[in-house]
């Protein structure tokens, strides 16, 4: 089987890759129908569908918030955690040196200032840091450079070195967007690299920062000593908790609760080692980074495909850790209701175009004969089932059991016609108890915002009873467009997030 298929794809290498792209928005939309024309034609075999999944979706709600409650303990206690006490240990701590990379484009300096200032207060000191901050030629030059000497004067003598990288327009083969930028400031430090005769690659990291990111005062601390006291460290990326709280008290009702909701799930996930995959801000070793010629520049999203790049460059050997220290990041912002709701919807649309790299980890799944069979399946597999259920999980939750009875007056009429919705429910029901541990997680996670009206208090946590209008509009109707897209070959471009001060 897999020799045909091997077959296929090399000699239809442009053909397959078609196919493959219309494949995660094929599925969805036949997902999504199944319930509308199946009741129809065979409503019992929608009944039991319908059914099963909601049994599968009470099972992953529970899951993930016994996961996210593991997630927020050991989140504070990793945080109190003096881990320079256990870094100095080491002897040779002090030659790790940690490279920040900060790709941005048209972000206000203060931004900048704000993720610097939060490298600078790391407790490792920041003179094991080096930031590279990575501008877009197409942003401006005249803004890019003033942008440089407000941030040299502030900043160019607090850390190991202090870089600014600036990436060409219109490259031939790549993509606009972080990933393509990202690249260019990780190869033009390594050219930087080789002047620095103390900078030992084998001791140095290398991290995709977000430009609105703060890292907690600890994250580099934690950091160094996982990675010194990693043997395979060279085979590691790790991953902090991304939580959208810098600005979450700013931003209106509907986008709060996504967002809200999203940073739970972000701190879930490092409890499941099963499905864990690096996103948004992560570290590896400078070693590995450099051994597979960093970030793609023809992708998007660069956070899923850095993974199996890794993981299939080195027969399956790679792995994610979990870094238990919250990383703070900027929600989607902008002026007023409807740009903020755009901005939010745009975002989200992105993540979910993370569906155009199944393509790239199905055929390198194929092709590659060195990674263990049962660990890249189940690893490919899991990937696969969240990019290709994302659109689909609202609708089959939120409609799917009035489909049946609605739609086909005979089968109303029987005994799973009549119980059907209520079944369904009933299983649905008992997933609340997940929503309300993860609504517990979030109000004693976010960080608490001095002057905030007692009202705002009282009442976020009933903000959530939005969560099925939410879900639809920042989760079922961007991730249907962004799979609509590809499965079309409309190919998205890259669309900078706006950032408020």
């Amino acid at each position: 089987m897999f020799v045909f298929l091997r077959y296929l794809i090399n000699k239809y290498p442009h053909g397959s890759q078609r196919a493959l792209e219309i494949l995660p928005g094929f599925t969805s939309w036949t997902f999504i129908l199944f319930p509308v024309w199946g009741s129809i034609f065979w409503p019992i075999g929608v009944a039991y569908f319908i059914i099963a999944f909601n049994v599968y979706w009470l099972y992953r709600s529970i899951t993930l918030a016994w996961a996210g409650v593991m997630s927020y303990y050991r989140i504070k206690a990793w945080e109190k955690y003096d881990w320079m006490g256990d870094v100095r240990e080491f002897a040779d701590w002090k030659e790790v040196k940690h490279v920040i990379v900060l790709p941005t484009y048209k972000e206000p300096v203060e931004i900048l200032e704000r993720t610097l200032e939060a490298l600078k207060n790391q407790t490792i000191g920041p003179k094991q840091i080096i930031p590279v901050i990575g501008f877009e030629e197409r942003a401006g030059v005249d803004s890019n450079k003033e942008k440089e000497r407000e941030l040299r004067k502030k900043f160019g003598k607090v850390f190991a070195g202090l870089y600014f990288t600036y990436h060409p327009a219109e490259r031939v083969g790549e993509v606009v967007g972080k990933s393509s930028n990202a690249s260019w400031a990780g190869k033009e430090f390594r050219k930087e690299l080789d002047k620095h005769e103390d900078w030992v690659m084998e001791k140095m990291t290398i991290s995709s920062v977000d430009c609105d990111v703060a890292l907690h005062p600890n994250h580099l601390a934690a950091l160094t000593y996982n990675f010194l006291d990693d043997p395979n460290r060279y085979k590691k990326i790790w991953q902090g908790a991304i939580v959208f709280y810098n600005n979450i008290e700013r931003i209106p009702w509907p986008m709060r609760v996504f967002n809200r909701m999203s940073s739970v799930m972000n701190m879930a996930q490092l409890s499941r080692p099963d499905r864990l995959i690096n996103f948004s801000t992560y570290t590896l070793s400078l070693k590995l980074m450099d051994e597979i010629n960093y970030w793609d520049t023809d992708v998007i999203p660069e956070d899923y495909r850095i993974f199996f790049k890794t993981y299939f460059a080195t027969g399956g050997e790679v792995e994610v850790e979990p870094i238990f220290i919250s990383v703070y990041a900027d929600a989607a912002e902008a002026d007023g209701f409807w740009s903020t709701y755009t901005n939010t919807y745009e975002q989200v649309k992105r993540w979910a175009w993370g569906a155009s790299d199944d393509a790239y980890i199905i055929k390198e799944y194929i092709l590659d004969t060195k990674a263990p069979f049962w660990d890249k399946t189940i690893r490919v597999f899991k990937v696969i089932e969240d990019h290709f259920m994302w659109p689909v999980n609202w609708f089959i939750i939120t409609v799917g059991a009035n489909m049946p009875p609605l739609l086909n007056a005979t089968f109303s009429r029987t005994v799973i016609g009549k119980t059907l919705p209520q079944v369904s429910s009933a299983i649905l029901t008992m997933s609340l108890v997940s929503l309300a541990a993860m609504v517990l997680i979030d109000l004693k996670a976010r960080p608490k915002v001095k002057n905030l009206p007692w009202w705002r208090k009282v009442v976020a946590p009933f903000e959530f009873v939005l969560l099925p209008v939410v879900g639809f509009f920042f989760s079922a109707l961007p991730g249907l467009d962004a799979h609509t897209r590809l499965m079309m070959g409309r190919y998205m471009e890259y669309r900078v997030t706006s950032k408020k001060v």
